[in-house]
This record gives C-alpha cells, sequence and structure tokens, in this order.
C-alpha cells in the first residue's frame, strides 16, 4: 500500500434557482491562441526563473507557444485587471497575479479544454485537507465540486466565458494565499511554486534529469524523496540503451520447463533487480544464462508480478511478458507523472489519516505515518470512476438502509421491475415515494442489502462513502473496479472496530450485537479521521519496494499528454 503520506457545464445555486452557465457554446467560439513569439529585443525585460521572486512587473513570455503550453486554454490581460478591480486587491497581489500569469503567456493554470486539471483536482484536494472543508463552503468549493463529478459529454470549454474566467483566478488567488500560508519562509515559498505549477511541456528525459538535481527541495515526505531515487536508476538505464523486447510466448512457462525463451526473461529480470546476477551487487557477474525455469526465476517472477499488480503464480505468460516489455522510457514518464501528484502531499505525517489508492485497490490508514491497517478494496468500475477529493469521517452507520440513486434506479431496477413484477421483495427493496416521475427505491438492512453491513461516512459533494459489501468474493480478484463509485472495503468490521477503539462504549462485542438486531443505527465519532481518495500507479512501499500498477481511469495518459512535448 501506499506509505508515501500524502500527494464545463455548471449550475449554480442564487436565489433558489440553478442558472445554467457554459451549457451551449456557438461553434464559432474557439479558444483564444497565444500570441506569436516575437525576436526578442534586446533591452526587454527577462523573465526570471520565478516569477514570485520579481519585485518589479516582468515582461509576458510569448516564447511559450502552442506547442510547448501546458495548457490550450488562454487569459486576456484584461480579464486580469478587472479581476483585481472587483476584488479590490493590494499591490502586492496583484503584482503577483500579472507576474504569474506572465510568466507562463497568460496560460489558464487550473484548466484546460477538456476540463479541470490535475494540479486543480490535486490543489483542491489538498486545501480542503489543510482548512477542514465541514466548517464551510465558499463559491469557489462548490463550482469546483461541479466541475468535477459533473458530464460535459464532451463539450470543449471556453477560455472567454466569464464563470471559468472568475474560477481560474480564484483558485490562483486562493494558491497564493495557501503558499505563503504554508511556506513562511520565501525560498522554500518560491522553490514549491515552481515545482507546483507547470508552465510548458518538456522532453520526458529532460525533466526526468531537472526533477533530479532539484532533489525535491520545498517537498516534505519520504514518499517523493524515495521515488526521485529510483527515478535515478531508470534514467541510468534509459542512457544505456533501455532493455529490448521479449517475444510473445505461445503459452504459459512454468518451474521445471525449458526453452531459450527462458533465458531471455533471465536476463532482462536481472538488470532490473528482482534474479540474481545483474551488473550491480554482490551476485554481479554471476548471471544464470541457461533455459531452465527454475526455483529462483520462479521466486523472481513472483517478486516482478506483487509489485506490478499481477497474479504472483509465478508463471511467464503473456501478462507477465506484456508488462516487462513497457520500455524504460514510459516507465519514467509513469514515475514522473506521480512525482506531480506527490508534490501535492499533505506535511503533517504525524497524523492519523486513511487513504485509498485507486489504482492499487488498497485502503491503508497510517498513524505517526506508519501502518496501522490495510485491506483491499473494490473501486468504480469505467463509467463510474471514483473520484479524487479529500475528507473527514466522522460517522458509521450499522446496518445501514441503501438508498439507491436515480441513475441506478432509472437505469437498473425500473428495467429489472418491469421483467419481473417481484423484484423489489426478492431484493429486500421497498418503494418510498416518487420524485419527477421516477420511483424512489431503498433497500432494508439485512444479508441482501448492497452496503453490507456497515457504513463509513466523510460528507462530500460527490456522496461517495466507504462501506462493507454481501460480494466478498470480489476482493479476490487482481482488478477490482466494479462499483458504481463508492469504495467497498474488505474488512468493515475492522475498520469500525479501529475507528470506535478509543470509544469505551463501543467494544467488539456492542458492536456485534448492534449488527445482530438489523436495525439502522448511527454513531458519530469522537475523533473524526482524514481520508484521503488518491490515484497513485507507481510509489515505493512501506518495505521500500517499487511498484507500479495499471492506469486504470487513463489519469496518467491525460496528465502526460500535458507534461511531455511527446
Amino acid at each position: 500500500m501506499v506509505s508515501l503520506f500524502l500527494s464545463f457545464t455548471a449550475r449554480i445555486a442564487r436565489g433558489g434557482c440553478l442558472l445554467l452557465v457554459f451549457a451551449v457554446f456557438s461553434c464559432r467560439d474557439k479558444p483564444k491562441a497565444p500570441p506569436e513569439a516575437e525576436p526578442r529585443d534586446s533591452n526587454a525585460i527577462a523573465t526570471p526563473a520565478n516569477p514570485l521572486e520579481s519585485d518589479t512587473l516582468i515582461a509576458r513570455n510569448t516564447g511559450i507557444d502552442s506547442a510547448h503550453a501546458y495548457s490550450d486554454l488562454y487569459l486576456d490581460t484584461a480579464e486580469l485587471d478587472q479581476f483585481i478591480s472587483l476584488q479590490h486587491l493590494n499591490d502586492t497581489l496583484s503584482l503577483e497575479l500579472h507576474n504569474f500569469y506572465n510568466a507562463r503567456n497568460f496560460q489558464y493554470a487550473w484548466f484546460d479544454q477538456d476540463g479541470l486539471s490535475e494540479q486543480a483536482l490535486a490543489f483542491s484536494s489538498l486545501y480542503q485537507y489543510s482548512k477542514d472543508s465541514s466548517t464551510g463552503r465558499k463559491w469557489l468549493d462548490r463550482q469546483l465540486d461541479f466541475l468535477q463529478a459533473g458530464d460535459t459529454s464532451g463539450q470543449k470549454l471556453n477560455a472567454i466565458d466569464p464563470t471559468l474566467q472568475r474560477t481560474e483566478l480564484l483558485m490562483t488567488w486562493r494558491f497564493m494565499n495557501y503558499l505563503n500560508d504554508r511556506y513562511p519562509d520565501k525560498r522554500q515559498r518560491h522553490a514549491a511554486y515552481l515545482q507546483l505549477i507547470p508552465i510548458t511541456k518538456r522532453e520526458p528525459v529532460e525533466m526526468a534529469r531537472a526533477t533530479i538535481a532539484q532533489g525535491g527541495t520545498g517537498i516534505t515526505g519520504p514518499g517523493y524523496q524515495a521515488l526521485v531515487q529510483r527515478l535515478k536508476q531508470f534514467l541510468d538505464w534509459q542512457e544505456k540503451g533501455g532493455w529490448g523486447r521479449l517475444p510473445k510466448p505461445r503459452k504459459n512457462y512454468r518451474r521445471g520447463e525449458k526453452a531459450a525463451f527462458v533465458a531471455a526473461v533471465k536476463k532482462r529480470l536481472q538488470l532490473t533487480g528482482e534474479l540474481a546476477g545483474g551488473s550491480d551487487g554482490a551476485d554481479a557477474g554471476k548471471a544464470d544464462t541457461s533455459n531452465l525455469f527454475d526455483k529462483k526465476l520462479e521466486v523472481a517472477v513472483k517478486t516482478y508480478q506483487q509489485t506490478h499488480g499481477l497474479i504472483p503464480d509465478g508463471h511467464i505468460g503473456p501478462e507477465v511478458i506484456g508488462s516487462l516489455n513497457v520500455p524504460v522510457e514510459a516507465r519514467i514518464r509513469q514515475i514522473l507523472v506521480n512525482l506531480e501528484r506527490m508534490r501535492w502531499q499533505p506535511a503533517d505525517s504525524d497524523r492519523r489519516i486513511l487513504i485509498v489508492n485507486i489504482p492499487e485497490f488498497r485502503l491503508q490508514v497510517l498513524d505517526g505515518g506508519h501502518p496501522a491497517l490495510t485491506m483491499n478494496v473494490v473501486v468504480g468500475k469505467e463509467g463510474h470512476s471514483t473520484v479524487l477529493f479529500s475528507g473527514r469521517l466522522n460517522r458509521i452507520i450499522f446496518n445501514p438502509y441503501w438508498n439507491i440513486p436515480r441513475s441506478i434506479v432509472r437505469k437498473e431496477i425500473v428495467p429489472a421491475m418491469e421483467k419481473n413484477k417481484d423484484y423489489l421483495g426478492e431484493h429486500d427493496m421497498e418503494e418510498t415515494g416518487e420524485d419527477d416521475g421516477l420511483p424512489v427505491i431503498r433497500q432494508r438492512p439485512g444479508e441482501k442489502n448492497e452496503l453490507g453491513r456497515i457504513k463509513f461516512l466523510f460528507p462530500n459533494s460527490f456522496n461517495i462513502y466507504l462501506h462493507d459489501t454481501p460480494h466478498k468474493d470480489l476482493f479476490n480478484r487482481t482488478r477490482r473496479a466494479y462499483s458504481h463509485g463508492c469504495i467497498r472495503v474488505a474488512d468493515a468490521r475492522g475498520l469500525a472496530e479501529y475507528l470506535l477503539q478509543d470509544m469505551p462504549d463501543w467494544s467488539k462485542e456492542k458492536i456485534d450485537q448492534v449488527i445482530a438486531e438489523d436495525k439502522e443505527k448511527g454513531v458519530a465519532l469522537k475523533d473524526p479521521i482524514p481520508v484521503l481518495i488518491v490515484y497513485y500507479t507507481a510509489w515505493v512501499d512501506e518495505e521500500n519496494n517499487l511498484q507500479f500498477r495499471e492506469d486504470i481511469y487513463g489519469h496518467d495518459s491525460a496528465v502526460a499528454q500535458h507534461l511531455f512535448l511527446r
């Protein structure tokens, strides 16, 4: 599990009405393009390495063209000036905002045409974590929630939309205030700014070298530093030519078999260290080059499978070879994408926190930075992706009713009722009313309840929570993306006991007694626990093993399109 301790169709409630904005864009409304790069005047003010370091207005960096820009949306200087005037911002903040956008050629920092950037999602989650979102929500928070959860049906965002502009500029203002609060030291603040908000796309290898050279200045957390150290090794392999592709096997190879193909796999695993005999270490020069699939190779294959999210059966088949054939540069890109995420990790590792890493299908409770509880989870399937955010788990419900969401009622329950008039009764469901022509349905507590016997609430705008499940067989699968967006936990009772351990009235016996009554009952936690829903496909675990996982929601690919030139 993750040992690192962390890293536009909008509706606005107004006077009880819902105002739809960004609903229709004219095909003629195209996003603004960046100014063409012009020959530099030798007397022009040079843009400093860090715009926040300048005490004077820096020149607009028109050298950033559309091919190198991180975002494909652009602001006008007039829009920024109007925002500063309307918000009555002081001269210092006005200068910082102008320099921030001049340095990036007025690219949007938090959006592209497809929606919120991953930096926006990460900062929003970090901000809510640090500020305790349960104390109140502002317009910007509600807007970001809707943009993250909303369905734009493929519609592109428009740079000139005033609500989008306001959201962008409020985010930047909040970001600057956050940096000032978190980093009182000016040098740390400037270093954090440079590393948190990308400005231009870069070649992956060049970016890797720069990341290693920076060494994580201003970045806290052992997880980040550990992954940077592994990046060094992959960069070394890249500079030495990487590794060749292995042929696709015609069968699954097992221990005891002989084949020329087996020798090639040994060479590959020796290079990356799963099998002894590589170029480094005590066994250097003692490489086994035979064609025999022996015990040592079986152990090495299992080790590789365990660190890549594959079934650790020790067999060499298409899945293992497909993973081994991922080029070294692709792994470098994957590590860099995840380092971008880790830069937004919370800094206070002494706190107790619950983390769910979606690609790992794993939940872990950390106490003082050390694992206190770990279990498998089932997350949202494609089309019902589990949202990334932070919250505070403050309530446990035993024997919960399942109030079935409208979308599930419409798409699944109503068609089933039409085919089988006894469907509700057979599934312990009941109709409790009607909402806009659709029946309101809930499932009663009991063995058939889809939420199992326990659910864990952490208030959020996405109606996502942790819960038990009657479908325990799913936890034995390697790829566990099957839910409608909520997160099913393998050991709900164990999690409840852990969270209630400081409340004497809620012993194991009391929990068993309440569950046996088959009646819904809630309990508020004396000490709510922060929750982070994260997305790491590369990290170093608590045993110092580098872990890779599949990009199940395509988030890595989306980030890579903006980070890298190719």
